[in-house]
């Protein structure tokens, strides 16, 4: 009896560390509840499929809707549907909502794609970086890491506790609000705002 409640101990306290790796990761405590129960993340209401591609897994989500338009718009499916690897930090349909709406409309125009597909690529890495990758380029650069996307612009990426932040070209701040979504062709970060390339 004895050796069963100290076997059971043992169980409950790796799953309770494995929870709190989850939510350090992801710089978010709620993550650790945002699991299937195959253990795959959940986003939007959808179980992200490791074997699924980014752009198939975030059509099921109901928070990256937008997104998917826009990379839809932008022509850029069957870039994100290839073999990558692929980092994308994919921002929430709230995050586009924050925009001025004429101008995202605008954006979504066919005359304005090579526009759109700049500002989808300026959150493209061509490498597959989770946190774990991403806080150990931010430690070694002394608290702040250059990232080049593939859209040619520049992120600063930095580190407050558990939580990443992403700085763009025109000072915004955008929260890595749930990290390392494994895909079959990269990973995935979901933020906060919509990053965007120096105003010109």
């Amino acid at each position: 009896m004895c050796n069963r409640e100290s076997i059971l101990m043992t169980m409950k306290t790796n799953l309770m560390t494995a929870a709190a790796v989850v939510a350090l990761s992801t710089g978010s405590a709620f993550a650790a509840a945002h699991m299937s129960e195959d253990g795959n993340p959940m986003v939007g209401g959808a179980e992200m499929m490791p074997d699924m591609t980014i752009v198939e897994n975030a059509s099921n989500a109901e928070n990256l809707t937008t997104l998917v338009a826009a990379v839809q718009a932008a022509g850029l499916v069957d870039t994100l549907s290839g073999e990558g690897p692929f980092t994308v930090f994919a921002p929430t349909n709230e995050a586009f909502e924050a925009l001025d709406q004429d101008q995202l409309n605008m954006l979504l125009q066919p005359e304005n794609q090579a526009q759109l597909a700049n500002i989808l690529t300026c959150h493209v890495v061509a490498a597959n970086a989770d946190s774990t990758a991403i806080a150990g380029m931010i430690a070694d650069d002394n608290g702040e890491h250059a990232v080049s996307t593939v859209g040619g612009c520049t992120l600063t990426a930095k580190q407050d506790g558990d939580t990443i932040t992403l700085t763009d070209e025109r000072g915004q701040v955008a929260t890595v609000v749930q990290a390392d979504v494994t895909q079959s062709n990269g990973v995935v970060h979901v933020i906060d705002t919509v990053l965007l390339p120096a105003a010109e």
